[in-house]
């Protein structure tokens, strides 16, 4: 998982970006960077960690430019080299230069990496944003597309032809010296926002970024949408030749937008999917309450921040106070995302400690967002039942059981590593050391999200791939091998 950002038109456009970028930081804490343009040439900057510790004052100012974009990164694809921290960059292209972002996966982009350099491809790093940009830029270096002059018309034309072939999950931002696009898979899997700001246009993952700067959300990037904004000029929207009809005349979504950026990796205070996060978490809470309450509970608490406020859900819904329970450190980055179980497992016993005072004697619900591996899941309950001293502890899970991997973007990469797919449920209750354990149930989560039945990828709750299945098959039985 991954955010991006882009900012058009504006004087301080590093900067704002920047912020931007600091406002999705939730969404990689691996490493940052950003590239903007002066209309003449492209300036880039990347640096491993968090986006203040290689992003600094000094930097910035060598970003020239009214245009820029930015991301920041944990990998699914491609280790955690400084190789792979984009956006990464083509050059002696039609367009002189094009930056990219990237945020999704690729299922199976090896094979399409072997098939370009076969035909003469060199590849700099091991990323799959990259096999999208060699397939562009040798889009545009053939036939009609040889002129130097790139029009908005002519570059969507080279995305249509690179892209269409390729199935997988990719919100992108584009950057040339002429314009910026954004590029939304025709699936829709990853989010990508449209705002405004002054006289120029902003793009992000996630539209908490608008508020920090002050833009204003205009609109969701279609499914298969390829929306150009020029230097000059009004911006074009675009589609591409396989998209679904529905996604050029309404504001209807594609079916495979992910649901787990509802439950867990968008921030609350965000739109995704033309959905309110926070109202999404609440009724999963809510939800959770109905299917499986706690009789004679003294109190709820949440595994912070993630599980916020589907633990407030639940608490109001049985009229149970919920308790501060857990105090975490806001100097530690977000768990899940975390590159290896080892720092997974150290940064969990650093990042939170009970409040005894609190819990001592008591019985507790936990509400948290999802189980994924289920050790750190484990290493929590353990401090709260000795070092906060909770008599009883009953776990409470606002998402049903992950038990398939994710090839779309999200780090569930093997079955092996996914608690739900190797054990029963009272097996992971054991697992665990609580009194009892309860999931939120499918439909109740497609519910809470305010779709209808099959408007969301669940593929790691129920195995259907949509997307890719070719690859995912491949991916699966490859596993199965080893």
């Amino acid at each position: 998982m991954c955010g991006i950002f882009g900012v058009t038109h504006n004087s301080r456009a590093s900067y704002l970006a920047y912020l931007g970028l600091h406002a999705l930081q939730h969404r990689g804490e691996e490493s940052a960077g950003l590239v903007s343009s002066s209309g003449k040439t492209c300036f880039r900057a990347v640096a491993q960690g968090q986006v203040d510790e290689g992003l600094k004052p000094d930097v910035l100012k060598k970003l020239e430019g009214d245009f820029a974009i930015g991301h920041v990164r944990y990998s699914t694809a491609g280790g955690s080299l400084e190789r792979n921290i984009q956006p990464l960059m083509a050059f002696n292209v039609p367009a002189g230069e094009i930056a990219i972002a990237h945020n999704g996966n690729i299922p199976g982009y090896h094979i399409l990496r072997r098939s370009y350099q076969r035909k003469g491809a060199l590849f700099y790093t091991e990323s799959d944003t990259e096999v999208l940009l060699v397939a562009i830029a040798r889009q545009m270096q053939a036939g009609s597309f040889r002129s130097r002059f790139l029009t908005p018309g002519r570059f969507a034309r080279c995305v249509d032809k690179a892209l269409s072939p390729i199935e997988g999950a990719y919100s992108l931002i584009f950057l040339t010296k002429d314009f910026m696009a954004a590029v939304r898979d025709p699936d829709g899997v990853r989010p990508l926002a449209l705002g405004r700001l002054n006289d120029g246009y902003v793009l992000a993952s996630e539209t908490n970024a608008f508020d920090l700067i002050g833009a204003k959300f205009e609109r969701e990037i279609r499914p298969g949408e390829i929306f150009i904004i020029p230097r000059k000029g009004k911006p074009q929207s675009f589609f591409f030749s396989n998209s679904k009809l529905e996604t050029r005349n309404s504001k209807l979504f594609s079916c495979q937008s992910c649901v787990f950026e509802l439950i867990y990796f968008a921030r609350p205070d965000s739109r995704v999917f033309e959905k309110d996060v926070y109202r999404a978490r609440w009724e999963m809470g809510r939800s959770l309450a109905r299917e499986s309450p706690v009789d004679d509970a003294d109190c709820v608490i949440a595994i912070p921040d993630s599980s916020n406020v589907q633990a407030l859900g639940y608490a109001h819904s049985l009229s149970l106070p919920l308790e501060f329970g857990l105090v975490r450190s806001h100097y530690i980055g977000r768990t899940f995302i975390a590159p290896g179980q080892a720092i997974r497992d150290f940064t969990a016993r650093l990042k939170y400690n009970p409040v005894r005072g609190l819990l001592e004697g008591k019985k507790v619900v936990i509400v948290d967002d999802s189980i994924v591996r289920g050790t750190t899941s484990k290493k929590i309950i353990r401090l709260i039942r000795e070092a906060g001293g909770a008599k009883e502890i009953h776990f409470r899970v606002a998402s049903p059981p992950i038990i398939w991997p994710c090839f779309y973007g999200i780090d569930m990469p093997t079955r092996r590593e996914l608690i739900a797919s190797r054990r029963s449920l009272e097996e992971i209750r054991r697992f665990l050391g609580v009194e009892s354990l309860k999931y939120l149930s499918l439909e109740a989560l497609v519910k809470a999200c305010g779709a209808k039945n099959g408007s969301f990828c669940r593929a790691c709750f129920d195995g259907n791939y949509k997307i890719a299945a070719k690859a995912v098959k491949r991916i699966l039985s490859l596993e199965k091998k080893r």
